[in-house]
């Protein structure tokens, strides 16, 4: 009776502490990932009142936490749209991953942390976070911007190499034999494959069969049948959270809005849980030493992020500011990040790659809001202190002459935007 007294008075507190500082998070218009985080630095080894009875409920609600983030992330997209996503904006995917990957493992092999633990880390730097991202553009109120289809996409294709990259994660991290890695990869792929099909051809003969207009009925379908199949995809060795985001994917229309209505406060309560579990299992004492490797990592992948944003926005036919825009918007590295970071630290490879994760995705998190809001204004306040050459000055006339009529109505698009931006702020 003691223990469960002790139980309800600790994870009651949890829960309490993490809505005042959600609610503080609020007031200031800025993601509560961090202050999370730093909840669970606080009460985790080291930390300055550690948890007793309910750290492996904690542990259980974050598994739960990662599920129902993938889950609500594939119900925001429909298996045309992922096609869709792939056919028009693989380069940017690409150029993303490449970008943005490749710092990650550098620094790990750097560090002499090995292979494995570079590509954990490649996956760390290179997913953006959808869930800070989508609160950012809201906030600014930018949703109508000519660049924001530009930024969905990159992050739409970031969250399906999930269903691909966090496989091979879960294979390495294990350390089966490169034939039973492959075997994995394979079984992913094909379930991945055959997911997509299915719901493309009898999408709206399964939305149709979960649907219920019992908002009771419904939740406890799709929450079921979302742990169920995470479940045997753990089985599976392919990944739980993998299995999740094909469910949400298979879910379409009235179903996935009304499921995505329901479940949004249980992925609120559940994620906030598994951000303060990762920050439980990483020792405050442990982040001194690797702070300046996250700092300069973080200043590196900051700077791909935008050179990812505004060559893609570029290509898509975005005038400059928006192209600064879309960069500076991509930065915030949050959830993702951790759930990459949580599969290492659980499998132990790295002591230190959990702190330098904490590190990392503290500082970007709460840059990528500053970014998203000053990079287009820093741009051109720089643009504007350049003086150009003689030289330059007559290749400019040059060209204006036939491109300045495009550049004044896509300039009168932003001007149109940044009035809408002020008014909402």
């Amino acid at each position: 009776m003691h223990s469960s007294a002790t139980f309800l008075i600790e994870f009651g507190a949890i829960i309490l502490g993490l809505g005042l500082l959600g609610r503080f998070a609020g007031r200031f218009q800025f993601s509560p990932i961090p202050l999370y985080l730093l909840a669970g630095l606080a009460f985790g080894q080291g930390g300055i009142l550690p948890l007793g009875t309910s750290e492996e409920f904690v542990a259980i609600g974050a598994e739960i936490g990662v599920i129902l983030l993938l889950l609500m992330l594939g119900l925001e997209y429909t298996a045309s749209d992922l096609v869709s996503n792939l056919k028009t904006q693989y380069a940017a995917g690409l150029v993303d991953a490449a970008l943005n990957a490749l710092p990650g493992a550098a620094m790990a092999l750097l560090l002499g942390w090995g292979p494995v633990a570079a590509v954990v880390l490649a996956g760390v730097t290179w997913i953006s976070s959808s869930g800070v991202i989508a609160k950012v553009l809201g906030d600014l109120g930018r949703l109508g911007n000519r660049e924001t289809p530009v930024i969905l996409s990159i992050l739409v294709l970031e969250d399906l190499s999930m269903a691909v990259y966090l496989p091979i994660v879960t294979a390495l991290l294990a350390g089966t034999t490169l034939a039973a890695g492959s075997v994995t990869l394979a079984i992913a792929l094909g379930v991945a494959g055959l997911v997509l099909l299915i719901a493309v051809r009898y999408g709206r003969h399964i939305s149709r069969f979960v649907s219920s207009d019992d908002p009771e009925k419904l939740l406890l379908v799709v929450l079921g049948l979302t742990l169920l199949v995470a479940g045997l995809a753990q089985e599976l060795q392919v990944s739980a959270a993998v299995g999740a985001f094909l469910v949400g994917i298979a879910l379409s229309g009235e179903v996935a809005e009304g499921a995505h209505n329901l479940l949004a406060p249980l992925r609120d309560l559940f994620a906030a849980v598994f951000f303060v579990f990762f920050g439980l299992h990483t020792d405050p004492s442990s982040i001194p030493p690797v702070f300046l490797p996250a700092l300069a990592l973080a200043a590196v992948t900051a700077a791909t992020k935008i050179a990812t944003g505004y060559w893609a926005a570029r290509r898509a036919g975005v005038s400059v500011k928006g192209r600064w825009r879309a960069g500076g918007t991509l930065v915030a590295r949050g959830e993702f990040s951790i759930v990459i970071a949580g599969l290492a630290v659980t499998a132990g490879i790295e002591p230190s790659l959990g702190p330098l994760a904490t590190a990392y995705v503290l500082i970007l998190v709460i840059l990528g809001p500053l970014t998203a809001r000053y990079t287009e204004p820093v741009a051109r306040l720089v643009g504007s202190l350049r003086k150009p050459s003689p030289a330059a000055l007559v290749a400019s006339d040059a060209s204006d002459a036939s491109a300045g009529e495009q550049e004044d109505a896509m300039d009168g698009e932003d001007a149109v935007d940044e009035q809408d931006t002020v008014g909402r702020v």
